[in-house]
C-alpha cells in the first residue's frame, strides 16, 4: 500500500507492507536511482513481502512524492532520514540501486549504526557521467533517456526493458533526471566507505554498462568484511532484469544478519 507523509510542507510517499512493520521481522528499505520511483522494486517487494517488513520510497520529485528533486546525495540522504523517522523505522537494511546506492552509502557514512546493514546495487564510491549526457537532458532529453534506457539493460534484455524504462523515465521531468545525475556526478566517498563498519552487500549485474562490475569491486574492498554478488544475465537494472536470482542472494544476507 502507499503511504503518504506530509515532511516540511511536501507530501512524500513510499510502498509499505499492508498494515503496521512487525517487530519480529528484519526491515527492507528500498532506494531508486536517477529518475525512477518505487515501482522499479516491484519485483522486489512483491515477493518479499510476506516475509520482511517493507518501505520502497518515492523521494521528493518522484512517483507520487511532490518536488523539487535535489542536485546533491546529501540532500537525499537527509530526506531518507526524515522519511525513516518518520516512519518509525530503526535499524533498516537500506537498499539502494544507482543513484540509490550512492545515497544508501552516503547515509550510513553519515549515521553509522543507524541502519543494520547496507547493500549498494549497481553504484560506486565515485559516479562520473559524461558532459554530453548533462548537457543533452537539456538540450534533448527524449535521445538522452532512450539511449539510457537501450544501454541501462543487458543486450538480452534490451526487448523486454528499453521501452518500458523509456516510457517510466519519459514521464518525469527533465531537470529532476538533470538533478539526479549531477548528484552522481560530484558523488565521491572513495576514502569515507573505508570507514562503514556495519554488514554490507555489494551487487551489480554482470553485463552492467552504466557502472561496470569493476566499481562494485572497489565497493566490496573499501568496505571491510563486505560480500560482493555479480548476477550473470543482467545490467544496470539488475533487480528487475534477473529479480529471482537477486531476491535469493538478498534475502539470505538480510536474514543472515544478527
Amino acid at each position: 500500500m502507499i503511504n503518504l507523509q506530509e515532511i516540511e510542507g511536501r507530501r512524500i510517499a513510499c510502498w509499505v507492507n499492508n498494515g503496521s512493520f512487525l517487530p519480529d521481522r528484519r526491515t527492507l528499505v528500498f532506494i531508486h536511482g536517477s529518475g525512477g520511483d518505487h515501482t522499479n522494486w516491484i519485483q522486489q517487494y512483491t515477493p518479499l513481502k510476506n516475509g520482511f517488513n517493507i518501505a520502497a520510497l518515492d523521494l521528493p520529485g518522484h512517483g507520487r512524492s511532490e518536488g523539487p528533486g535535489e542536485r546533491e546525495v546529501a540532500a537525499y540522504v537527509e530526506w531518507v532520514k526524515k522519511i525513516l523517522d518518520g516512519l518509525g523505522i530503526l535499524k533498516p537494511v537500506l537498499i539502494g540501486h544507482s543513484l540509490g546506492a550512492a545515497i544508501c552509502l552516503s547515509f550510513v557514512i553519515r549515521y553509522g549504526t543507524a541502519a543494520a546493514a547496507v547493500v549498494p546495487v549497481g553504484g560506486g564510491v565515485k559516479m562520473p557521467v559524461n558532459p554530453m549526457i548533462l548537457d543533452g537532458l537539456q538540450q534533448d532529453p527524449a535521445a538522452v533517456i532512450g539511449m539510457a534506457a537501450k544501454f541501462s539493460v543487458a543486450k538480452q534484455n534490451r526487448e523486454r526493458f528499453s521501452d518500458l524504462i523509456t516510457k517510466s523515465l519519459s514521464l518525469v521531468n527533465p531537470g529532476i533526471i538533470h538533478g539526479d545525475f549531477s548528484a552522481c556526478n560530484s558523488l565521491d566517498i572513495a576514502e569515507a566507505v573505508t570507514g562503514i563498519r556495519i554488514p554490507a552487500l555489494v551487487i551489480c549485474g554482470m553485463e552492467d554498462k552504466m557502472t561496470p562490475p569493476s566499481l562494485s569491486q572497489v565497493i566490496r574492498d573499501g568496505i571491510p568484511g563486505a560480500q560482493l554478488a555479480l548476477i550473470e544475465g543482467a545490467g544496470h537494472f539488475v533487480m528487475m532484469e534477473n529479480p529471482e536470482a537477486f531476491n535469493t542472494i538478498l534475502a539470505d544476507f538480510a536474514s543472515s544478519l544478527p
